[in-house]
């Protein structure tokens, strides 16, 4: 036989037997929904490129999550898996593995406990209910990583999304620091006073300035997409929310103003009350917000009516909409408000103004108040729960995440208290006022100061902040099938692969 009949013999033998039945005819592959996300959320995994009809497990790191039969094709379609609560920030490996043999394909998912809004959600909460590093055991032992001169903060609280920090100064501009090391990665200079929080949703920033603009930036390079100008000063957090980005601004001829996120168009105005620091929350189709006049007002979110108005004789408090209530400081206290009608439910009195605004979880209202304390009240009643007394008037905004409350003081220091008892569990004294309030993400504090520094901290290396072990990306020998899974049948393509 010649030398070219056998190279065709060979091809012609190769092909057949990528041909027979139980042979895949390319290497495997898998995609997931989604690339990132906090602990708990829901994975989609679907996957080609398997031998066909065959039984395949899927795993979070090294956790049997799923089995699923291959079609005829050797593809399987959005296998439903759940990252763990107990996933600690940073990369994890989703595996789909042929129960019979090595043959598998894996993807990286990248886990976060983001703090993109200064509310953490539309809803206005100030509860980080991803957060799993940080806990009243370990976080004494907090240490400085890194601070950054971003001129005098002032009130403007940081937020951070996909390891970047954002924070506003009275300098005028609007920084985005590296999370890990502080750096400057890129700022944008406005007119004015940036004096709230940022805002990130899909890769763009939104703030807002006394110069009367609500900006629009590119994440990453920090470019301006669209402004919108309100025509008197915004000092009010924009709040974004199924593409609609809401935000008040002050004096007579300000009010409260609806977006489209993505271009910066006027979607609807509610004007003839100024809003001065009371940042909207947003919650089952309603826009709820403080008037610096009288009022909190709430109004339908499509069309910015009211439905209705309570008279709390004026607010620069933000609203926090939580299981039905809607809870705020006004005057020398905190109260809760039916969120459908608007009816008073409780009120409690502290002997000082209450310009913060509430962080809020199923049990309890944390805020500070002028009379130097940080009070606990029980959500469903205002009854107390525990009081702890700082140096100085808190207009910190508390934060609270696994258990601990964050806070500052105009006595220059960030508390980190225990949200059961009140007990103080560490402390720092930055070099000035701290009316900054504080973010707890990925297992780090930031905060600002009126020393001009952005903060942040975090457990010493090696301490629980450490990856998982888990995260390691696991070889295909050594994950172990869960027996007891019950097989799903092989489903028709929906979206593709």
């Amino acid at each position: 036989m010649s030398a070219s009949r056998k190279c065709q013999a060979v091809s012609f033998l190769f092909i057949a037997c990528l041909l027979r039945p139980g042979v895949a005819l390319a290497a495997p592959s898998i995609t997931l929904s989604k690339k990132s996300g906090p602990p708990t959320s829901t994975i989609l995994v679907s996957g080609k490129g398997f031998n066909p009809n065959v039984g395949l497990d899927i795993y979070f790191d090294t956790k049997d999550e799923a089995l699923v039969v291959t079609d005829g094709q050797g593809t399987f379609y959005e296998a439903k898996i759940h990252a763990p609560r107990s996933a600690h920030p940073g990369k994890h490996w989703v595996t789909a593995l042929e129960r019979n043999n090595d043959q598998g394909a894996q993807k990286p998912f990248l886990v976060q406990t983001n703090w993109s809004q200064f509310h953490f959600d539309a809803d206005g909460t100030r509860v980080n209910p991803f957060e799993n590093v940080l806990n009243a055991k370990d976080v004494g032992n907090l240490e400085l990583k890194w601070s950054y001169p971003a001129g005098d903060v002032g009130t403007s609280s940081p937020t951070t999304a996909n390891g970047v920090v954002y924070i506003g100064s009275q300098d005028h501009n609007v920084y985005a620091l590296s999370a890990r090391s502080g750096a400057l990665l890129w700022s944008y200079r406005t007119r004015d006073i940036v004096a709230t929080a940022p805002a990130f949703v899909d890769g763009v920033v939104y703030f807002s300035s006394w110069d009367g603009n609500v900006y629009a930036l590119n994440a990453i390079t920090g470019v301006k997409l669209w402004a919108f100008n309100t025509g008197t000063a915004v000092d009010s957090s924009p709040t974004v929310k199924d593409g609609i980005l809401c935000v008040g601004s002050e004096g007579t001829n300000g009010g409260v103003w609806a977006l489209n996120a993505r271009t910066g168009a006027e979607l609807w105005r509610y004007t003839g009350t100024g809003v001065d620091g009371s940042s909207p929350a947003v919650a089952n189709g309603i826009v709820y917000v403080g008037g610096e006049i009288r009022n909190i007002y709430a109004l339908d979110a499509k069309a910015g009516v009211p439905v209705w108005v309570y008279d709390t004789e004026g607010t620069y408090s933000s609203p926090s909409v939580r299981n039905g209530l809607v809870y705020l400081g006004w005057g020398d206290g905190v109260g809760a408000l039916n969120a459908s009608d608007g009816a008073r439910v409780w009120g409690y009195i502290s002997n000082g103004s209450v310009l913060s605004s509430p962080a809020v979880d199923d049990a309890a209202v944390y805020f500070g108040s002028y009379d130097y304390n940080v009070y606990a009240v029980s959500a469903s009643t205002g009854a107390e729960l525990w009081s702890y007394k700082t140096g100085s008037y808190v207009d910190s905004s508390p934060a609270k995440a696994n258990g601990v409350v964050y806070v500052g003081s105009q006595d220059g220091n960030v508390y980190a208290l225990d949200a059961h008892t009140g007990v103080l569990l560490w402390s720092y004294a930055t070099g000035n006022s701290v009316y900054s309030s504080p973010t707890v993400a990925n297992g780090m504090v930031y905060v600002g100061s009126s020393d001009g520094n952005i903060y942040a901290f975090g457990l010493p290396r090696g301490n629980a902040a450490k990856q998982d072990a888990a995260s390691r990306r696991p070889a295909l020998n050594s994950l172990r099938p869960d027996l007891r899974l019950k097989a799903s049948q092989p489903t028709s393509p929906n979206r593709g692969l």
